[in-house]
C-alpha cells in the first residue's frame, strides 16, 4: 500500500452532521485515508453542509471558492486534491452546485454517503460524480464501525444517530426534503453500537435523531419499541454512565419517555424541547401541531416526576406576520418556563418550504431589535441558571485537560462546563465537585472530599456515582 491519503471534513450545524462527519472518517479509512486538520494538506476535503440556518448556501459558495483556490495550487506543485459537498444543502441543491462550482469532484446526499469510495472513483474516472437521491438500502447497514482507536480518539463522549428524518413538515423547515421520512434504526443496531462504544472508553451517550423522540424502532421479537424503552436498555450497559438524547417534539413527547425521566439515575436532566414561538396564532402558520398551553403541559409533565430538570429550547423571531403581540407572548412565555438556555434566530426563508411563500412582514430593523430582547432575556436567565450553581456540590463526568495547566474539564448533567485542578487520571470519571465561581459559562471549584480521596487512590468505579445535580 502507499502512503495515506490525508482527510480534511468540515462540519456545519447539527449534531447530527458531526456524526456523520465521523462517519465518512470511518468509511473512508479502508481506502487509506486518515484525517488531518491542515486543509492545505489534504488530498480529500468533505464540506459536510446543514440548510438550516441563515443563508446556508452562499456560506458553502463562498468556502468553495476558497477550496478552488487551494486545489489550483496543490495541482501548480503536482498534488491532486479532490473536493466533496456532502449533507443537506447538497441534497436540496446537488445540480446547481455542480453547475456553480466546477472545482467540486463530489455532491452526496446525506443518506448515501456510505457509496463516498465509489463516488470518488467514479469522479476520478468520469469527472465528476453526484447522488442526492434517497437510496432504497439503509446507509448504517453498509457503514463500517469504528475502529478501537478511532472511538478512543473522539473522547468518553460520543453521538449515536438513533432516527432520521421528519413527518412534521413545519412550514419553515428543510428537512423533511433533505433527510426524509421519519426512519428509525432497529434496537438491536443500536445496542451493538453502544457497546462497542462502551469497550473503548465512552462513558456519555446522546442518542441523537431530526426528532429524535418520535423513535420506534424494531425491538425483539418485532416489536416497536419508543424511545423510553430504548434509553432504559441502553441504561443497562456497564460503562454507560450518562444518557442523554436530542432534538425533540413537544409532540412526541409520550408516557414511556417521562417516565425513563423518573426512573433512570444516568438519564440526565436536562431536555432540549424547541417550541419556536409563545403565539397560538404564528405556532399554527408554521404547522407546528402544538399550541403553547400543549407546550407548558408537557414541561409540566417532566417537572412533576424529577423536580431538579432544566431545559433548552429553540425560537424563531420575525416569522411572517408575527405581530408585536405575537411576540410579547414568546416573551411570556420564556419568562414563564425558565430555560437554562436558549437558541435564537431571526427568521430567513428557506427555497422550497412553505414559509417561503409568505409574505414577510417584519421589517429587519424589527427583527433586530426583537431577537436582542429576546436573547437578552434568555441570557438573564441562563445567568442565573449557572450562578445558582455557586456553593454547591455538582456531580461532573470529567472529559479532557483544559487549557490551563493542571486543569481538566468536565460537564455537569446540565452541560455546564466545569473546571478543576486535578490529575488527568479522573478524566472518564463522574465525581463530585463544589462550585465555588462563575466565569463567563464555565463553573470553577474544586473536587469535592470524597473525590480527593478517591483521586489521591485508585481510580473509582464511577458508574456507581449517583447522577445527576
Amino acid at each position: 500500500m502507499g502512503p495515506p491519503r490525508k482527510l480534511h471534513i468540515k462540519s456545519y450545524g447539527c449534531q447530527m452532521n458531526v456524526y456523520d462527519a465521523q462517519r465518512m472518517v470511518d468509511t473512508l479509512a479502508p481506502e487509506g485515508f486518515v484525517e488531518t486538520a491542515d486543509v492545505d494538506d489534504a488530498d480529500l476535503v468533505i464540506l459536510n453542509t446543514c440548510h438550516i440556518r441563515e443563508k446556508a448556501s452562499e456560506k458553502v459558495y463562498s468556502e468553495l471558492g476558497r477550496l478552488r483556490v487551494v486545489k489550483d495550487e496543490a495541482a501548480r506543485n503536482g498534488r491532486q486534491m479532490s473536493i466533496a459537498v456532502a449533507g443537506c444543502v447538497a441534497q436540496a441543491e446537488g445540480d446547481e452546485i455542480i453547475r456553480r462550482a466546477p472545482a467540486v469532484d463530489v455532491v452526496v446526499g446525506p443518506q448515501s454517503y456510505h457509496h463516498l469510495p465509489q463516488l470518488l472513483a467514479r469522479a476520478k474516472s468520469h469527472g465528476r460524480a453526484l447522488e442526492t437521491e434517497f437510496p432504497v438500502e439503509d446507509k448504517f447497514g453498509f457503514l463500517p464501525p469504528p475502529k478501537p482507536d478511532a472511538i478512543r480518539a473522539r473522547g468518553i463522549s460520543a453521538f449515536v444517530t438513533v432516527q432520521e428524518g421528519c413527518d412534521k413538515f413545519c412550514t419553515f423547515c428543510v428537512v423533511p426534503y433533505t433527510r426524509g421520512t421519519e426512519v428509525s434504526r432497529p434496537v438491536a443496531k443500536i445496542v451493538d453500537d453502544v457497546l462497542r462504544l462502551a469497550d473503548n472508553g465512552v462513558r456519555e451517550i446522546t442518542l441523537i435523531g431530526q426528532n429524535v423522540n418520535a423513535y420506534h424502532g424494531e425491538g425483539p421479537g418485532g416489536r416497536t419499541w419508543p424511545l423510553g424503552a430504548l434509553l432504559r436498555r441502553l441504561a443497562e450497559i456497564p460503562g454507560i454512565a450518562r444518557l442523554r438524547y436530542s432534538t425533540s417534539h413537544p409532540r412526541d413527547v409520550d408516557d414511556t419517555l417521562i417516565a425513563a425521566h423518573r426512573d433512570l439515575p444516568g438519564l440526565m436532566p436536562f431536555v432540549h424541547l424547541p417550541v419556536q414561538s409563545g403565539s397560538d396564532r404564528i405556532l399554527a402558520a408554521m404547522n407546528r401541531k402544538h399550541t403553547a398551553d400543549d407546550y407548558r403541559a408537557v414541561i409540566d409533565r417532566f417537572r412533576a416526576v424529577r423536580q431538579d430538570i432544566a431545559f433548552s429550547s429553540d425560537f424563531i423571531v420575525g416569522f411572517p406576520t408575527e405581530t408585536e403581540e405575537d411576540f410579547s407572548a414568546t416573551l411570556a412565555l420564556v419568562r414563564q418556563i425558565g430555560y437554562a438556555g436558549a437558541y435564537s434566530f431571526k427568521y430567513s426563508p428557506r427555497p422550497g418550504t412553505p414559509a417561503a411563500d409568505m409574505r414577510e412582514t417584519v421589517s429587519a430593523a424589527e427583527m433586530d431589535e426583537r431577537l436582542v430582547r429576546l436573547q437578552e432575556l434568555i441570557d438573564s436567565q441562563q445567568s442565573a441558571f449557572n450562578a445558582a450553581a455557586i456553593g454547591n456540590t455538582v456531580d461532573v463526568l470529567f472529559e479532557r485537560a483544559a487549557r490551563n495547566p493542571g486543569q481538566i474539564v468536565g460537564r455537569t448533567a446540565y452541560l455546564q462546563p466545569a473546571h478543576v485542578m486535578a490529575s488527568p487520571d479522573i478524566i472518564g470519571q463522574v465525581l463530585p465537585v463544589t462550585i465555588a465561581s462563575l466565569e463567563r459559562y464555565s463553573l470553577l471549584g474544586e473536587l469535592a472530599a470524597s473525590a480527593r480521596t478517591a483521586d489521591s487512590s485508585q481510580p473509582t468505579d464511577s458508574s456507581q456515582t449517583t447522577m445527576g445535580a
